[in-house]
C-alpha cells in the first residue's frame, strides 16, 4: 500500500528506527547517585563499573556518584584515592541534624538513586546481635530520612544475613515499613555472592525500593555461573614475599585452635566470609604457615589489584570485611540500569 508515494512498510521501518534511537538515548542517560555509609567504596565501584577483576573487564555503567559519605577516616582516605571522588568524612547524623550547616546546605536536593550499606555489626551473626536495641542498629533511619528528603526513583540498601532474623524478625519488618511509609514499593532478597562471580561463601541481603507510582516491576538479577576457586584467584601470590603487590602483607597473629579465623582455607573451594571485626585472626593460607594477606582477601572480595587500601594492613582487613563485593553489585547495577532506562 502506498500513501503519498511512501509504502506502509517504509513508514513502519522509519518509525521503528526512531524508537530504537530513542531507546539508545535513554540508555545513555546518566543516573545521579547519592551513596551513604560508603566505606572504602566497594558498593560504589561496583555500581559505576569500569574496573577489571583478574582478567575480566566490568564495563562502565551510567550511574554517576554525586555525593558520598562515611564516618571512618581510613575508609574515606581509601575511597578518595581510588574513586577520584569527594567523600564527606563525617557522621551522617551530624549532617542531617544540623540543617543550618554548610555541609547540609551542600547536600544534594535530588537524586535518581540512593545507596546505603548501613552498619551491620548489630545485625551480624558474628556480633552481639543487639539489632534495633542499639544505636548503630538505628542508623538505617538516616537512610530513610535521606530518601524522604531526595525522593529518588529507587533506593538500594545492603546488609548482613542476620538482619532477617534479629529481634525475631521484627527488624526487617520495621525497616520495610519505614521505607514503605514514604510511598515506595519495597522488597528484599538474600543473595549468595558466589552466584554472581564472587569466590566467597558470603551471603548478603539487598533491600530494593521504587516509587509506588512507577508501574514497571524490577526483577533481581538471575544467578551467574561461577567456576572460581581460591586456588584460581590466589595461586600467583602463593610464593610471593610481602610487598610484592600493594597490600600483600599479612597478620602475624598466632594460631589458636578452636577460635574464630584460626582455620586453614581450602584451595578448591570458595573463600570464607571476610570479617571486619577480625582482631588479626584472618584465616590461614592452605599451603603456607601464614594468614591470608590483605591483598588476597581483597581478591576474595573481587577488588581489582590496583585498588589500594590505606593506611595499614589492619585497617585494610577491616575495610575489606565491611565492603560490598564490587563484582556482585555490578551485576545488580547493570540490571537496574536497564530498568531505569525504561521508566
Amino acid at each position: 500500500m502506498h500513501i503519498f508515494g511512501i509504502t506502509t512498510y517504509g513508514i513502519y521501518k522509519k518509525s521503528r528506527s526512531v524508537l530504537v534511537q530513542l531507546q539508545k538515548i535513554k540508555m545513555k542517560k546518566k543516573f545521579d547517585v547519592v551513596s551513604l555509609f560508603s566505606g572504602c567504596g566497594g558498593f560504589d565501584l561496583g555500581f559505576t563499573g569500569n574496573f577489571k577483576f583478574l582478567k575480566q573487564n566490568f564495563s562502565k555503567t551510567n550511574f554517576n556518584i554525586i555525593w558520598s559519605n562515611d564516618i571512618d577516616r581510613s575508609s574515606c582516605e581509601t575511597y578518595k584515592k581510588n574513586l577520584n571522588g569527594h567523600i564527606i568524612c563525617q557522621d551522617i547524623k551530624e549532617i542531617l541534624d544540623n540543617k543550618y550547616s554548610k555541609i547540609f546546605h551542600n547536600f544534594p536536593k535530588k537524586a535518581d538513586v540512593i545507596l546505603g550499606g548501613f552498619p551491620c555489626q548489630d545485625f551480624s551473626l558474628a556480633g552481639k546481635r543487639k539489632g534495633l536495641k542499639k544505636s548503630r542498629g538505628l542508623l538505617y533511619t538516616f537512610m530513610v530520612r535521606s530518601v524522604e528528603l531526595l525522593r529518588p526513583k529507587v533506593f538500594v540498601a545492603e546488609n548482613v544475613k542476620g538482619l532477617l532474623s534479629i529481634n525475631n524478625g521484627y527488624a526487617i519488618k520495621k525497616i520495610i515499613k519505614d521505607f514503605s511509609g514514604l510511598g515506595y514499593d519495597v522488597k528484599y532478597k538474600l543473595f549468595k555472592v558466589s552466584d554472581y562471580g564472587v569466590p566467597s561463601i558470603r551471603e548478603r541481603v539487598l533491600i530494593f525500593g521504587k516509587k509506588s507510582n512507577i508501574k514497571s516491576n524490577f526483577e533481581f538479577p538471575p544467578p551467574q555461573k561461577n567456576n572460581l576457586t581460591l586456588y584460581k584467584i590466589l595461586y600467583d601470590l602463593e610464593n610471593k614475599e610481602e610487598g610484592y603487590l600493594e597490600n600483600h602483607y599479612w597478620s602475624k597473629a598466632k594460631f589458636f585452635k578452636n577460635t574464630q579465623g584460626n582455620t586453614y582455607v581450602k584451595k578448591d573451594s570458595f573463600g570464607p566470609t571476610i570479617r571486619a571485626e577480625h582482631h588479626g585472626n584472618i584465616e590461614w593460607h592452605w599451603n603456607k604457615k601464614r594468614r591470608l594477606s590483605a591483598r588476597e582477601v581483597a581478591r576474595i572480595q573481587t577488588f581489582p589489584d590496583n585498588f589500594v587500601f590505606y593506611p595499614s594492613t589492619s585497617s585494610a582487613y577491616k575495610q575489606i570485611g565491611n565492603a560490598v563485593p564490587p563484582v556482585f553489585i555490578w551485576h545488580f547495577a547493570k540490571k537496574l540500569e536497564k530498568f531505569l532506562s525504561t521508566i
